[in-house]
């Protein structure tokens, strides 16, 4: 069986969210295997909806490879969980990394169904956010999405260069190699000068006293 660059991508991306997602659920009371489905659901999350989108069969009824990568990604976080669990910047970064690996996957899958430019950037940041949605829902929390930081933005940046590198006729590896580096340094970026969008305030109706 031959593994594509983008194969690759896919599976490295599985990993750092599946990581992600384990490494929220330290500490909350949840056990090996609701850990195990909260580390699945951040990896698959955000392609099932895009294949949905797609008309396809989601990508994890055809091959078993990411439940097992979740597994890896499981024991890896129980062999090394002291280290993992004191360094606080962990979390952040495989979660930034396989933002950036899916985005790259989302988008160049919807290339492959025939989509306009634009709408294959839209799918790469659905690939890329809603695994991370879902998974703060189920811990009961707003979604990273929608609180803090740049997010989804960096996902939309990695996007427009992808479609700059293939304008400009780069080979296809050191294009998705590009774009995911942009969303990850984009996004690394954002944390490390603390750049945000402005937060939407309460909108206070003034009532007039008859």
């Amino acid at each position: 069986m031959q593994i594509t660059f983008t194969t690759l991508l896919d599976l490295l991306g599985t990993f750092a969210f599946a990581v992600s997602g384990i490494r929220h659920a330290s500490g909350r009371q949840i056990d090996w295997f609701g850990a195990y489905i909260l580390g699945l659901v951040t990896a698959i999350g955000g392609g099932t909806l895009r294949d949905l989108l797609l008309d396809v069969t989601p990508f994890w009824m055809l091959d078993p490879k990411y439940f097992l990568t979740t597994g890896v990604a499981l024991v890896s976080v129980l062999i090394f969980k002291e280290r993992l669990l004191k360094l606080g910047s962990t979390l952040f970064l495989f979660d930034t990394i396989g933002l950036g690996l899916f985005t790259v996957v989302g988008i160049t899958k919807s290339i492959d169904a025939g989509l306009p430019f634009w709408v294959c950037i839209i799918m790469g940041t659905i690939t890329g956010t809603v695994g991370g949605v879902i998974r703060d829902v189920l811990l009961n929390q707003v979604p990273l999405l929608f609180r803090k930081d740049i997010y989804a933005l960096a996902c939309v940046a990695g996007g427009v260069i992808y479609f700059l590198c293939r304008y400009l006729n780069l080979p296809m590896g050191v294009t998705e190699s590009i774009a995911s580096l942009t969303v990850i340094v984009f996004r690394l970026i954002a944390v490390k000068f603390h750049l945000n969008l402005p937060h939407l305030q309460a909108i206070k109706s003034k009532s007039k006293r008859l």
